[in-house]
Parts: C-alpha cells; structure tokens; sequence
C-alpha cells in the first residue's frame, strides 16, 4: 500500500474515532498508525499537501485528548517523531501544528509518574523537537513542564534526570523569557546546587547539559562568574575539547560544540581561551573529525570552527593550524582530484576541510556552504597578514582545482532542487572565495593560470539556461539562478586582464538578450547586494553597441508592476495559501462543537470567497474527494446531501454528533446543496468552503496572537514604565553620589595639602636632625680624644709623683746626714753650714 493511500484511510479512522470512542476503533487507529510508521514518510510535511497535513493536525489533537488510552498516545507520539526527521519538518511540527505544547500537557498529565514510559517518551521527543527552536515561556504547558524539569532534575531516578537535563538545556539556550522565569523561581537555589554536583557525574553527557544550562543561566551572575574563572576555565575548555573529540556520540558532541559556542559569546572567556596552551593541538584534533563521513557530526565541527573565528586572537592561530605545509604526495592529490580528496588516508588537517567542498550535493550541501564560509574566513585572515608564508600559497594551489570543480557539472535535468543548491554553491564561490583569492598579486595569479575563458563562457551557457528553462520561471529558483550568473560574470570581470579571452567573452555575454532577465531581477531586487552587483554590470554593459537597453527598461517596469500588484493581492493570496496556516492546540479537552451556522450564511461566505480569489479548483481538495468518489457514485441526489455533511465533518470536524440540530438545520436547507448535482461543481464548492474555513481559522489564529501581543505589549510598558521610574532613582541617588564624591574630593585635596606641608616640615627637622647627629658625632670623638689625652696626663702625673717621693727620700736622706755632720762641727762651722744650705 502506497504512502497516499495510507495516509487517506487514516484520515478516515481518525474520524471514526472521533465519533465513536470504543475499544474497536481504537485497536483500528492503533493498527492503521503502526501501519504508516512502516512506511517511508521522509519529508512528508515538507511537502506541503493537505492530506498528510489534516492526518498530522487530527492525530496531535488526539495525542493531546486526556481520553486517549496511553498506548494510542504512544504509538501516535512515535508516528510523529518519525515525521520529524528533518529541520524543516521538526520546525513545521513546532509551528504550525504547536506539538510542542501538546507533549508538554501529556507530560504533565502523567507528571505524578515521571517514570512511565509515556512521559519518558514525551521527553526525547521534545528534546528532538526543541533542540534550537525558539520557545516562549508564555506558551502553553512551558512553565509546568519546566516545574516538571526542576523536579525530577533534583530526583534521584537516573532514567528521567538525563531526558530532562537534555530538554532544559533546549528550553535554556538563548533564551531570556525561560531563563528570567526559572531565575524568578524559589526554589532555584537548590536547582543551582544540584546542577553543580552534577558536574563530578560519571556521565560525559550529564556533565555536558549541566554545563549547558549553567553558562545559559549564570555565566553573566555571580554563580557563573565563579564557574567560569580563570582558575576554572582552562579544564573546562580540556573537558569540552575532549568530549568532542572522544564525546559518547553525535548527540554530546553536538551539545559541547553548542556549549563552547556559547561561551565563546562571552568576550573574558573569549580572551581566556586564545591564551589556552594547548589550543592549537586542540583543534588539530577537532579538525581530525572532518575526515569522518558523517555530515551531521561534520556540520557541527564547522559551526564551532566559523564560531572561532569570529574571535580575532583565533583566527591567526587557525590559520597557523589549517594551512600548515603539505607533503609533496598530498599536494599532488589536491592537484588530480576532480569530485574530491580521499578521506581515509593521514590527511593534513587542511586537506580534510577542502574533502567536504566537494561533498554531493545531495545531502551534505550545509558542509560545502560552511568549508567555503570558513575557508573565506581563514583566507582573509591570512591575505591580510603582512607577509604570505609558502605554506599558504602551496594550499591555495592545492585548494583552486576544487573550486572550479565546484563550477562544473550543472545539470538541469536533476531536477530544480539540484539546480538550486548547486546555484548556492556557485554564487559562494565566486562571491566570497575566488574574488578574495584576486585581492593579492601572488594568489591572482595561480587563479589566471587555473581559470579559463571557455569555463566561465560555460558556466553562464548553462545558468542562462536555467534561467530561461519553463520549470524555473514560475519557481523562486530563478531568483537563485540569476546570482549565481551575475557573480560569474563579476568575477570574469575582475579576470579579464590576467587570462586569455576573458575579456572578449565577457564583453560577448552582457550584449546576449538572455542577459535581460537576471539584470532586471537584480535591479529590482530587496537585496542591497544584488543591486550593487546589478549595477556594476550594467556600468559596464551600457556604452556597448548590441546591449538590449530598450528591453531592460521593459522588463524592470514589468517587475516593478507585478510587485505592485503582488502587495495589492497579498491579503488575498493569504486567504488562498496551499500551505497549511499554523494550528495551535489550544486545549486538550474533544475540541468537537456543534456549530450554529446555517447553509444559506454558509453559501454566502462561500460566494464572498469565490469572489475574493479567481481559481477554479484546487488540488488540494481533490485529495480528500477521491476518499469519497466510489461512496458518493452510489447515493442519489437525494442522499447526496447528507454524504458531503460527512465529509465536511471529516474536513472541518465541527459537527459532534449526526442527530444535533446542525444536522437538521442544514437537511431543511437541502435544496441549496442538491444543486451541485456533478463533480466539478462539488469540487468548487467543497475547494471554496476548505480554503474559507482555513482563512477563518488564521483569523481566529491571528486575533488570538494580537490580544496575546497586546497583552505583552501592555505588560512591557509597564515594566518600561517601571524602569524608567528606577531610572530617575538612580539618577537622583547618581546626583547625590556625585556631589558626595566632590565634597570627599575636596576634602582629599585639603588633606593631601596638609600632608605635604607636614611633609616638608619632617624633611626640614630630619635635616636638622642629621646637622646634630654630626656635631655630636664630632663632639663625642672631641670627648674621646680628650678623655685619651687626660688619661695620659694622669698616667704622666703619677710618674712625676714617684719620683718627687723618690727624691724626696734622698733629701731626707741627706738632711739627715747633713744634721749630722752639723752637730759633729763646730760652731763656726755649723754658722757656715748654715749660711751655705
């Protein structure tokens, strides 16, 4: 059974289930949705068809249903992450059926079993759903399953901490309304204190969403501030290095590369890391994950190596590791290769980015954009160096074979999904790589002597095509067709010196008549670029002979007059649109009413949007018919009437039961219906009251937006308002610092005199102090010298005293004999003895 058939006899179960809700339709839902989870349903939703579209909006609504058994739930839940096996599909999923909001009231639902398989379910579904898509807090069920989150985060059941680690780390990630929500919460403390034992967990990938969810919201707090240190932030960039390089798997690689993204956002951590030692063996393994095959492990190495450079101190030593000089073997490869490099041999880590340049097309064209925005990136940083080392000319010489490998194999017959992306490979190549190349004498010249003027003659043979090809005119290709031809042509422009027949064949092309469509499509582009390069064509083109002049000028007014007539009909085309408008599951309780309209206001309405739009059948509707083209062939005119009620039921799901008084108000009204007595004029009618219906619900949609938006607007005026009344606080209290700062200033200037005064006052006295200490130096040496000299006197008077005494002895001695001899003598004697002593 096909896809298509499939999906119709599950629209005609689900509606069966609505109107009765026992256990046999029930097991028959059950089967039919096992049943198309069987089949191969990629990029179904990107399809843009109504059938899948009415399946998805109907099984949601169920998912939602309270009432719905939980392993009905399961195996819809199932059914819809298979769905989601894309970004476009998983945004389309979030959008426009709101299945984010659904998940988070099942969770919280069964909230008082965090346990159950179901909520466990619910939570890697969201985790899938959610990853970069931007959440509201205000959305339904976001603050009672970030309630959900903070709980059994702080729980001890290793089987639900992990699910909801990943999902909080979702919901955190750039995100202010959840962040300031969760901050404003009591109980945040005890959330920080668990996320930060979690950080000595044995799982590499509970570390990695811990530290996701912190840097979302502490890195500009205290908290953060003290996580994110210097002390700590060089084992923090080791472990996330390692975790990406030796991670348990794509799923933690991605969030470490998401994690040192962030922080990278963060300018101190920015600089921390540029003085990282071990950098640049860092990333040399981090670019040994390019050699990988997997695109999705690949595109995520990119993202965090283009986030690098966006920090001026990385982008030189990126260059030091990408363009490190190849061995003679590999440049000869980078010579020969054609559609790619090897990848399995001991690549240079440059020759390992320029592998995924000339990846297919088909799969992996995100990492060809990303090699060539990185290698623009690294490029410019090394042109703009002051002096080009060999290395760097021996990998442009490498690289320039791939690019203009890049330029080839165009071909229309792939279909215009091809065309389209290989267009945006062309238009990054020859706008940001190969003209950055002919900036530098030494560069232009390996590009002149690899380029040629019949491969750039080719190159706009074959985008002139595409853009004058019958698929491409009525498709937003041709937009892309007409870039990437107008920026080949700007690059033979600024070659047409230096390569031989560039410039004839240049001049050739701007006088073809094809030329007229990409110019007038550039000249009347919204895209500032577009006209700048439009422009400078025509600069050139306009003094040429053969130039079509005449027919530009017609073919911008012809531009100009179908984008005023777009803007004119833009609110009808949206009444109109093919794309289902967006859903939201406002409630999970049956959504099923009776409605009050009668057939005649419906027949007007109907009326009013036939007039509003002039299409005689959409093929959207015939989808839904063929369900019903055998049922509707056997009933009469008679019983025809209550077949479309059926399937307006089916389409609308309005009318909750048959026997209501909408039944009987719309049978009294039969006549009106049985006029549409064949397929063509049933087609109409049921194509007009599909795209009515659809039109009134993005009414409703857009009305209950703009009371929401009035709402927020209400409330952000009063915090402005409540701002700028603290704004004027601190205003005042800034004035009375200030002159509180002035009055302290003055006084510190008085002080700081006094203290000078006091100063020169010390110098003086300590001058003074040292004319004293000299003197009484030279008094005390004075005293030395006089207490020596005294010393000596004393020593020399008692010498003078020994020998007085001693003749003083003899004296008495001689007295004594004098006396003597005086008594001895006579008289006469003794008067002349007398007279001679």
């Amino acid at each position: 059974m096909d896809v298509t058939t499939s999906l119709k006899s599950l629209l005609l179960v689900i509606q069966q289930y609505r109107d009765s809700r026992t256990a046999q339709n029930a097991a028959q839902l059950q089967k039919q949705v096992e049943e198309v989870s069987g089949l191969k349903c990629d990029r179904l939703l990107s399809s843009g068809q109504v059938l899948p579209s009415e399946c998805v909006s109907g099984l949601v609504e169920l998912a939602g249903n309270p009432n719905t058994s939980p392993a009905l739930t399961s195996s819809i839940i199932s059914l819809l992450a298979q769905l989601a096996s894309d970004d476009h599909s998983r945004e389309i999923l979030h959008s426009s059926y709101n299945l984010t909001s659904t998940l988070a009231a099942v969770i919280h639902c069964h909230s008082a079993t965090p346990g159950e398989a179901l909520v466990l379910q619910c939570l890697q579904v969201l985790q899938k759903l959610t990853y970069n898509a931007r959440i509201f807090q205000s959305t339904n069920y976001i603050p009672e399953l970030v309630a959900f989150l903070m709980t059994n985060i702080q729980s001890h059941s290793d089987d639900v901490i992990m699910p909801c680690l990943g999902l909080m780390a979702n919901l955190c990630r750039d995100n202010h309304s959840v962040q300031s929500h969760i901050k404003s919460l009591d109980n945040v403390k005890p959330f920080y204190r668990t996320l930060i034992n979690f950080l000595a967990h044995n799982s590499l990938t509970v570390v990695v969403f811990t530290l996701s969810i912190l840097a979302s919201l502490t890195l500009n707090e205290k908290v953060g501030e003290k996580l994110f240190d210097a002390k700590n932030i060089h084992q923090t960039f080791q472990l996330v290095f390692n975790i990406i390089v030796n991670g348990d798997g794509t799923l933690t690689r991605k969030y470490s590369v998401d994690l040192l993204v962030d922080l990278l956002k963060n300018p101190k951590i920015a600089d921390y890391l540029t003085r990282y030692q071990h950098f640049s063996a860092c990333v040399a393994q981090v670019l040994g994950l390019l050699r990988s095959k997997d695109p999705d492990s690949a595109a995520k190495v990119l993202e965090l190596l283009l986030a690098m450079c966006s920090v001026s101190g990385l982008r030189s030593l990126l260059c030091q590791v990408v363009f490190k000089p190849a061995g003679p073997k590999l440049r000869a490869a980078g010579r020969r290769q054609g559609a790619g490099v090897e990848g399995g041999r001991k690549a240079e880590d440059g020759l390992a980015l320029v592998q995924w340049l000339s990846s297919p097309v088909e799969g992996a064209e995100r990492c060809s954009l990303q090699a060539l925005q990185l290698l623009n990136e690294l490029l410019e940083e090394a042109l703009a160096a002051d002096t080009m080392p060999d290395s760097m000319l021996s990998f442009v010489e490498m690289l320039l074979p791939v690019l203009f490998e890049l330029l080839k194999d165009l071909d229309p017959a792939q279909g215009d999904a091809h065309v389209r992306k290989h267009c945006h490979r062309i238009t990054h190549v020859t706008t940001l790589t190969l003209p950055l190349l002919c900036t530098e004498d030494s560069t232009r010249s390996l590009v002149s002597r690899q380029v040629s003027a019949q491969l750039c003659l080719s190159r706009v043979e074959a985008l002139l095509s595409c853009c004058h090809s019958n698929s491409f005119q009525l498709s937003d290709g041709l937009h892309v067709c007409a870039e990437a031809l107008l920026k080949t042509l700007e690059l033979m422009s600024k070659l047409r010196q230096q390569v031989k027949d560039m410039e004839t064949s240049f001049y050739r092309m701007l006088q073809d008549q094809r030329m007229v469509t990409p110019l007038s499509l550039a000249l009347t582009s919204r895209h500032r670029e577009h006209v700048q390069t439009g422009l400078s064509l025509l600069f050139e083109a306009t003094p040429l002979p053969d130039f079509p002049s005449l027919v530009l000028g017609e073919s911008i007014a012809a531009n100009n007059a179908y984008r005023q007539r777009e803007a004119e009909l833009s609110v009808k085309r949206v009444a109109v649109q093919e794309v289902p408008p967006p859903r939201t599951n406002t409630s999970v309780l049956d959504s099923s009413s009776a409605s009050s309209r009668s057939v005649h206001s419906l027949v007007e309405k109907i009326q009013t949007g036939l007039e509003l739009q002039e299409q005689a059948k959409d093929s959207h509707v015939s989808e839904i018919i063929d369900v019903y083209e055998q049922k509707l062939s056997a009933f009469t005119v008679s019983e025809f009437v209550f077949v479309i009620l059926d399937m307006f039921y089916i389409i609308f799901g309005q009318v909750s039961d048959p026997e209501s008084d909408q039944i009987i108000g719309l049978k009294l009204k039969s006549d009106t219906l049985c006029s549409f007595n064949d397929k063509a004029s049933l087609s109409v009618f049921i194509g007009a009251v599909f795209r009515f219906n659809e039109t009134e619900r993005l009414l409703k949609e857009l009305q209950s937006a703009h009371i929401s938006l009035t709402k927020q607007n209400e409330a952000l005026r009063r915090n402005q308002e409540a701002l700028q009344l603290q704004q004027d606080k601190m205003a005042s209290v800034l004035e009375e610092r200030d002159e509180e700062i002035k009055s302290l200033q003055s006084d510190l200037q008085k002080k700081n005199s006094d203290i000078a005064g006091r100063f020169y006052e010390r110098r003086e006295l300590e001058d003074t102090v040292d004319v004293l200490r000299k003197e009484l130096n030279k008094t005390e040496q004075a005293r030395k010298d006089a207490s020596i000299k005294a010393s000596s006197l004393e020593l020399q008077k008692s010498q003078l005293e020994a020998k007085l005494k001693h003749k003083e002895d003899e004296l008495n001695k001689h007295s004594a004999m004098i006396a003597m001899i005086h008594s001895l003598s006579s008289g006469k004697m003794k008067n002349d003895v007398n007279l001679s002593l």
